[in-house]
């Protein structure tokens, strides 16, 4: 009965770190996972290399999703946004804190618009700030009744770049264009106001000074969302990430298969 216990321990003791508010607690919580599979394999089969392999298929668990829906997922080619009303609040208690947030800060809103994609639904609530040369979104993703809302703060500066800065959970599904910069940070910072701060340091950082953003345009602010994702669509048709159908829409390739497998293993390293 003590190898059981051993296995039972460990596996209790792991959601007790994951049900934290600490990250590295979470994180230990992770690790403590992945030590009651390597033992329970180990005891299992007697052989330390089997235990091994017991923690490494926890890496390769999303290929039963890449080989089932994601291989069969049809997404549009030219996807065009659309007028849609606010969706329940409930389901997004941050987006309506954030989009005070974003009225606090000047940010005036503009539109309220989303599309389809690939069975989710996106919802753009985008607002500006003239002083500020920058566009804030509020962000709305619903798909299979799971449903979460993310911030984004972007500026475009005089040679056509996009620098954007986002609390996004997720590591992209297609590879982002040259023209295109990211700055990730934590999921956690839901404040609009930090993540704004964050943004003016990213653009320091990188050396864009005030003087060479463009004004966005508030009229123009859907025709860039459409034409950002058109572009990085071509990006990836010639990166070999997706490929054509013959119905006017693309399909993730084998090596797009291999692209979205390492981006899962790397948000499980990230998010765990």
């Amino acid at each position: 009965m003590c190898k059981p216990l051993i296995v039972l321990g460990l596996v209790v003791l792991a959601l007790g770190l994951r049900s934290s508010r600490l990250g590295w607690l979470r994180k230990t919580g992770a690790f403590t996972f992945l030590a009651a599979s390597f033992c329970m394999v180990w005891f299992l089969t007697g052989q330390v290399m089997a235990g091994f392999f017991g923690v490494a298929a926890w890496f390769f668990l999303p290929w039963i999703e890449l080989l089932t829906r994601i291989r069969r997922l049809r997404l549009p080619l030219n996807n065009r946004l659309r007028h849609r009303p606010l969706p329940d609040p409930a389901f997004f208690p941050n987006a309506v804190e954030a989009t005070h947030a974003m009225e606090e800060a000047g940010f005036e809103h503009v539109t309220d618009c989303g599309w389809d994609w690939g069975g989710m639904q996106q919802f753009f609530r985008l607002f500006w700030h003239p002083e500020e040369m920058a566009v804030a979104a509020v962000c709305l993703c619903e798909q299979s009744e799971v449903a979460f809302a993310f911030i984004s703060v972007t500026s475009y500066d005089e040679d056509g770049r996009t620098w954007r800065t986002t609390n996004y959970p997720f590591s992209p599904t297609l590879k982002c264009t040259p023209g295109v910069r990211w700055n990730h940070v934590p999921c956690e910072r839901a404040c609009f106001h930090h993540i704004l701060r964050d943004h003016k340091c990213f653009l320091s950082r990188v050396g864009v000074d005030r003087d060479h953003l463009r004004m966005p345009d508030p009229d123009e602010l859907e025709g860039r969302i459409e034409g950002e994702m058109q572009a990085q669509v071509q990006h990836n048709l010639k990166a070999g990430i997706i490929r054509l159908t013959d119905d006017g829409h693309f399909e993730y390739s084998r090596r797009g298969l291999f692209f979205l497998w390492g981006q899962f293993v790397k948000d499980m390293l990230r998010l765990c």
